[in-house]
């Protein structure tokens, strides 16, 4: 099991409060990512739930019992930090059974636990290797190799992908979520990749400010942001915003738009501007347009679109993707 329900957790640096009061549930099994911006509290609320710092106040239950005096060895979870804290001087095979030989465990457990830990992790051919002899993708491999062993009722990972290339983030992002797949086990993930976030989460904690904002399904957020910060903060290349005019046309202080829900035209459309700057990617084409208002908005174009920079284009949003945002930045119904 794995189980958490957080209630009234608050956490404060003498009278600099971090994360004021906050509620959040995660049920066994699902793959939750806490994203946001730096600075927002989502380490920290990691920590919290792992025992590395402690809770000022507030509940955290781990399969129903609170833990939140708790030390981290009593919390059966296994986290995976950014640094993939690899002992140099041991190979492979026994970095990855050095937590189960400190807790006694006998040769045969810990070599059955290594070697099945090892296969799912593609580390069978490396059980001998020292960390300076794999690469950054192996090492993090090895790390949660690490934390497979113990056999955990959840695993934490704090920003595990940071250090890599963008070629093997992606590929250690369909790792973990196969890793996922095949383990069933519950597992909390920090980033402030929003990418990694929509493509790796079961559900999705969006934090600003030591606040929970929103929480849902990659595609909950995407569609129905609650507020201004979500909207902005989920999708890529981020939300458009107008205001003034273009807002008050549709009874709104605020309005939103993604750049994949704007029509383009070289002819004709809602709102006229001019291409500033075009970016070619192959299958698509990203253009930031000048509206004649003054405002700057990206929208988004087959890679073979015909215009470019410095052409007029028409843009025209989608009636049925247009978010609406009222004077407190909260979304209109």
């Amino acid at each position: 099991m794995g189980r958490f329900n957080l209630r009234n957790v608050r956490k404060a640096f003498g009278e600099v409060v971090i994360i004021p009061d906050l509620d959040l549930d995660i049920e066994d099994g699902e793959f939750v990512v806490f994203v946001g911006p730096s600075g927002c509290g989502k380490s920290t609320l990691l920590r919290l739930i792992a025992g590395l710092e402690d809770t000022t106040s507030g509940e955290i239950k781990i399969d129903g019992v609170d833990m939140a005096q708790a030390p981290p060895s009593k919390r059966g979870l296994a986290m995976v930090f950014q640094s993939y804290a690899l002992y140099p001087h041991m190979s492979v095979r026994n970095n990855i059974a050095f937590a189960l030989k400190m807790a006694g465990e006998s040769k045969d457990v810990i070599d059955q636990k290594v070697a099945k830990a090892a296969a799912s992790l593609n580390l069978t051919n490396y059980l001998d290797r020292k960390p300076r002899q794999l690469s950054g993708g192996q090492r993090q491999r090895v790390a949660i190799g690490r934390a497979i062993v113990r056999s955990p009722k959840a695993f934490l990972f704090d920003e595990p992908l940071s250090n890599l290339d963008a070629a093997l983030r992606v590929n250690m992002r369909i790792e973990i979520s196969q890793l996922h797949k095949d383990l069933k086990t519950t597992m909390i993930y920090v980033t402030h990749d929003q990418v990694e976030a929509m493509t790796m989460a079961d559900k999705i904690v969006v934090l600003n400010a030591g606040n929970v904002e929103q929480v849902g399904s990659p595609l909950q957020l995407y569609n129905k942001p609650r507020n201004l910060f979500v909207a902005g903060f989920i999708g890529s290349p981020k939300m458009n915003f107008l205001k003034g005019g273009a807002a008050a046309n549709y009874n709104a202080t605020t309005i939103g738009i993604r750049p994949e829900h704007l029509n383009l035209s070289a002819t004709e459309g809602q709102w006229k501007g001019k291409i500033s700057i075009s970016e070619h990617l192959g299958s698509d084409t990203f253009f930031y347009v000048d509206l004649d208002e003054g405002t700057r908005i990206t929208a988004r174009a087959p890679g073979e679109f015909s215009l470019g920079t410095g052409d007029t284009i028409y843009l025209t949003p989608q009636p049925d993707r247009l978010h609406r945002f009222d004077d407190k930045g909260l979304s209109l119904a």
